[in-house]
């Protein structure tokens, strides 16, 4: 894969010159928004390079450095490591990759290796082996083989927001934007060792769900509430955690929660991602403040961009809502970044963002180097090589 370029020799996100120039603290008049993500990694034995439900033994074994910002998730399969709110992205940034690496070196004195892809690469017992607790035995009473999927891998960014009804304004001015972050954070091509024809299989696996995909438009607080409640009645979610909407406020924290992310291969991916994600919800506090209403696409139109961006990811095409055609994906979230880059200055964020769409532009979206692995180094095998060094390669993966 390319190296990362010079701040020299990065090209600049296309787009109009931005406004004038802000404090790289934020927006004036409004503190930085801070930034934290979950990430959802993938244990492996790096011989056979079969998953391994270790999970148990690498999070104890990861606790002595990382405390709880390490834990277990719905597999045996499963390590979930969350970082602090950051304000700063590149502190953000050094987060990331300490935990990464931390996870690696535990796995490691277990014999184990670690990937970050949305789906495992190699073919897997199903249904996968659920961790010990009463929520995942009840999910799995419950919601039966929807939970045999569920050794799926997510990326989630938390952006600090203090009300409940600042979310829900957020969350309708960011839905349209779906397609685009799938599109750039798909990284889930292989299921059960087969090309799935997808770049984001993880996509679709969610969408079974039955409070999963983008999120409905929410008119207020009380029609927020009203349908938490009426999905909790009628079985769809256990409880407000089980809310899997791309776009949610979080049950556990200040913050809107933009789930819509696979797992990212590299900690540069991650960080690309954070920026951007950073300077949606910036954005949209903006065009809230000044009273602009948020763009409602059709439901069905919704939904046919964000499968097709799962289809397609960042090599193909990409459905244009307010015109109703397709372009290339590229063009998507090239505009999107154009649109972006007053609050990626504002944040101090552009050159990072530049950087990290660079590298994308030249190697390809994860999606991508995963297929590039499968053809340059034999097979899933080659994928899963690929995914164990690109988890704490500081130069994106190569």
């Amino acid at each position: 894969m390319t190296r990362e370029q010079s701040p020299q020799t990065i090209p600049e996100i296309p787009g109009p010159a931005a406004t004038a120039a802000a404090s790289p603290a934020g927006r004036p008049g409004r503190p930085p928004l801070t930034v934290g993500a979950e990430e959802e990694y993938l244990l492996v034995d790096p011989v056979t390079r079969e998953l391994r439900p270790e999970a148990p033994k690498v999070v104890a074994e990861a606790a002595v450095e990382l405390g709880d910002r390490v834990t277990t998730e719905i597999t045996g399969y499963q390590v979930e490591v969350r970082t602090d709110p950051h304000s700063a992205l590149g502190r953000f940034a050094e987060q990331v990759r300490s935990m990464r690496a931390a996870v690696v070196r535990a796995a490691a004195r277990h014999g184990l290796g670690v990937i970050s892809s949305g789906t495992p690469v190699l073919p897997q017992p199903l249904p996968p082996p659920l961790t010990e607790g009463a929520r995942y035995a009840r999910s799995a009473a419950e919601f039966g083989a929807l939970d045999d999927e569920q050794s799926i891998c997510a990326c989630h960014l938390h952006i600090g927001i203090p009300d409940l009804e600042t979310a829900l304004q957020v969350s309708n001015h960011l839905r349209h934007r779906l397609p685009a972050l799938i599109a750039l954070a798909a990284n889930s091509p292989f299921w059960q060792g087969r090309d799935t024809g997808y770049t984001s299989w993880r996509t679709l696996a969610w969408a079974r769900w039955p409070a999963a995909g983008p999120p409905p438009y929410l008119t207020s607080r009380t029609h927020f509430e009203d349908l938490v409640s009426g999905l909790a009645a009628t079985g769809g979610i256990m409880d407000r955690g089980g809310l899997y909407w791309d776009i949610r406020p979080s049950h556990h924290a200040p913050t809107v929660e933009i789930r819509v992310a696979d797992a990212m291969a590299t900690a540069q991916d991650t960080v690309l991602l954070a920026a951007v994600v950073r300077a949606l919800v910036d954005t949209a506090l903006t065009d809230i403040e000044a009273g602009r209403p948020a763009f409602r696409p059709d439901p069905e139109m919704l939904r046919a961009a964000c499968w097709r961006a799962a289809r397609d990811g960042l090599s193909g095409q990409a459905v244009d809502l307010r015109g109703h055609r397709l372009v290339p994906a590229t063009t998507l979230v090239e505009e999107l970044l154009a649109d972006l880059r007053p609050a990626l200055r504002r944040h101090g964020d552009l050159e990072t963002a530049g950087a990290g769409w660079s590298v994308l532009r030249t190697a390809g979206g994860g999606a991508d180097r995963q297929r590039a692995a499968h053809r340059d180094r034999g097979g899933p095998s080659g994928v899963v090589d690929y995914l164990m060094h690109a988890m704490t390669a500081p130069d994106g993966g190569s």
